[in-house]
């Protein structure tokens, strides 16, 4: 007996015990039924000759009317059937395509991993989520000794899997420019030249780097056309944009970055962030970076790491847990 006989006589066992007892057990062993023919990727159309043999044998005397119903039914369902193949096909697609991401997004994090450092006398804070499987943000310090700490934040215009390379990109190159750590406009500057050299047209990248010397606790930083952070005087209890101007990376070759610098005292902090931060939408549009203030002000004495960690939970909730754009924040408190 081939399959098709053996589908035959169970598909007639099957309809001959519905008829008779109508039962849910009947009902589960068409169910049943229905899970074999799935995975035997039967389509729909052979079903519907399934059922019409089915019928002939068990109801010959039925009116010919009946038989012309099965065959309308039956061009029906190969028209169904086409169609549902190849949205079969789709999600197979689709499922290849996921299972790549997943891959690629576990690479992405290998590769771009970084460690927050642990420092006498200054606490950090650090958190980036992707609003999906691939980031755009990229945060990655560089602890110096005794001497300084160096943070960098970037943030790739555009998004997905030609991002993270690019990111992938940004991340080997400053790793050897070691010499040019100490000075933050030579690393933008460096940096540029190998965007401008080596990335499409339509892609840039917006990037902080700072040095926090140690010793003295100031503060170096330039920035290419990355959202502004903010500074946090203890002294005044009051926040001021950390403003820092610059081109954005890779649009420029011949482009020069400003330093600038900031004192930071005990009880300061340095916050840092890509747009996702500041531009979270809501119902009513984005929110205000006074708003983002005065979440941070909600939490001013908890240790930095715990008050990235609420602020994102924050915004998730603003945006009904559903992130529009990749979120990475950065805290740095001198606590003495």
């Amino acid at each position: 007996m081939d399959f098709r006989e053996k589908m035959d006589e169970k598909f007639i066992g099957v309809l001959t015990d519905f008829m008779q007892s109508q039962s849910e057990e009947s009902l589960y062993a068409a169910q049943q039924f229905s899970r074999l023919a799935l995975e035997h990727k039967i389509p729909p159309e052979e079903i519907v000759n399934l059922q019409k043999s089915a019928m002939q044998e068990l109801m010959p005397d039925l009116p010919p009317e009946v038989w012309h119903s099965f065959d309308i039914l039956l061009e029906v369902m190969t028209a169904y059937g086409f169609a549902f193949r190849e949205y079969q096909s789709l999600i197979d697609t689709q499922k290849e395509f996921k299972n790549e991401m997943e891959i690629a997004s576990s690479v992405q994090e290998t590769l771009l991993g970084t460690s927050v450092p642990t420092i006498d006398g200054l606490e950090i804070g650090a958190l980036s989520v992707p609003a999906k499987q691939m980031n755009g943000d990229y945060f990655h310090f560089v602890h110096d000794g005794d001497h300084s700490v160096n943070v960098a934040i970037a943030d790739v215009i555009g998004k997905g899997i030609p991002a993270a390379l690019c990111m992938s990109m940004i991340k080997y190159a400053m790793d050897s420019l070691p010499e040019y750590r100490k000075d933050p406009s030579a690393v933008l500057g460096s940096l540029n030249r190998v965007v401008e050299q080596n990335v499409d047209d339509s892609m840039f990248i917006t990037m902080f780097y700072g040095m926090y010397e140690l010793k003295n606790h100031m503060l170096h930083f330039s920035s290419a056309g990355h959202e502004p952070g903010f500074f946090y005087s203890k002294q005044l209890d009051e926040f001021l944009d950390l403003e820092a101007r610059g081109l954005l990376l890779g649009v420029d070759k011949d482009t020069t970055y400003k330093r600038y610098e900031q004192q930071v005292e005990i009880g300061d902090m340095i916050i840092l962030m890509s747009d996702g931060v500041t531009e979270c939408r809501t119902d009513e549009g984005f929110i205000e970076r006074e708003t983002l203030v005065s979440f941070i002000n909600n939490y001013i004495d908890l240790p930095p790491q715990e008050i990235v960690n609420k602020i994102f939970r924050d915004l998730e909730k603003l945006q009904h847990f559903q992130l529009r754009d990749d979120f990475t924040l950065i805290i740095m408190k001198r606590v003495k």
